[in-house]
């Protein structure tokens, strides 16, 4: 099974985004800041990772970048979620490696769209649960 790490400090995200995923045949590993996220791929670094920007501890884009530069840390494919959506927010995200963008709010034809742009996805996943 494939596995997804959801990395937001609001808990009421994590319980969202965990129910989208575990719907679309994800495992599901949480963590509330980038230092936890980054605990949690040194022990098994995840097929995709959701990523929120502002975190306590250690912000999305740093553990971004952290991430980027672990042994096969080019692997997970990462998409931010977040509501940081100026040009100058998106931009430096994807110069740091994230490979896809979603704006909160978001639903689960979003994430399904989002994570089929990146490959994780196949194209007739929006008919799975």
């Amino acid at each position: 099974m494939r596995t997804c790490l959801v990395v937001d400090d609001s808990g009421v995200v994590r319980k969202i985004a965990r129910r989208i995923l575990e719907g679309i045949g994800f495992a599901v590993v949480e963590a509330e800041d980038g230092a936890q996220a980054l605990e949690a791929c040194k022990r098994a670094l995840p097929d995709a990772v959701l990523l929120d920007w502002n975190m306590p501890v250690m912000d999305g884009f740093e553990f971004l970048v952290q991430l980027r530069r672990m042994p096969a840390g080019d692997e997970p494919q990462v998409v931010f979620c977040t509501t940081e959506n100026g040009i100058d927010h998106i931009s430096r995200a994807l110069h740091a490696g994230a490979n896809e963008y979603i704006m909160k709010p978001f639903d689960r034809d979003i994430v399904i769209a989002k994570f089929q742009e990146v490959g994780l996805l196949a194209l007739d996943a929006s008919t799975e649960a």
